[in-house]
């Protein structure tokens, strides 16, 4: 009976092991989702915050600029419709290299997210 009392105590001992196993693996996982969660989360709040500022400030920096080429150009509707077309033209170039940003954005994020 030691021949199956001994595979007994290794079976035993194999699954003992292997949930020791399973549940390391699964503390990882949980820990790694929550880091990339963590991540996540920070990169929108700062998005967002830095975000708004630089947008409030554009606002105000265009309405600044549209004043200025409307006395440049001694009408007002003129100033703010070339700051419109700045925009425009803004715009068009960003659409155009639209894929590239894409790219870079993705190997960004791989780089952050694979670590």
């Amino acid at each position: 009976m030691s021949i199956f009392e001994s595979l007994n105590n290794s079976s035993d001992s194999g699954v003992d092991k292997g949930k020791k196993y399973v549940d390391a693996t699964y503390e990882y996982y949980k820990l790694k989702a929550f880091h990339t969660l963590t991540i996540s989360f920070s990169a929108i709040a700062k998005l967002l915050v830095i975000g708004g500022l630089v947008l409030i400030g554009l606002m105000f920096s265009s309405v600044a600029l549209a004043i200025v080429l409307g006395d440049y150009f001694e009408s007002v509707a003129l100033g703010y419709l070339a700051v419109g077309g700045i925009f425009f033209v803004l715009g068009i170039l960003i659409f155009l290299v639209r894929k590239q940003i894409d790219k870079s954005i993705i190997t960004i994020m791989s780089n952050k997210f694979s670590k």
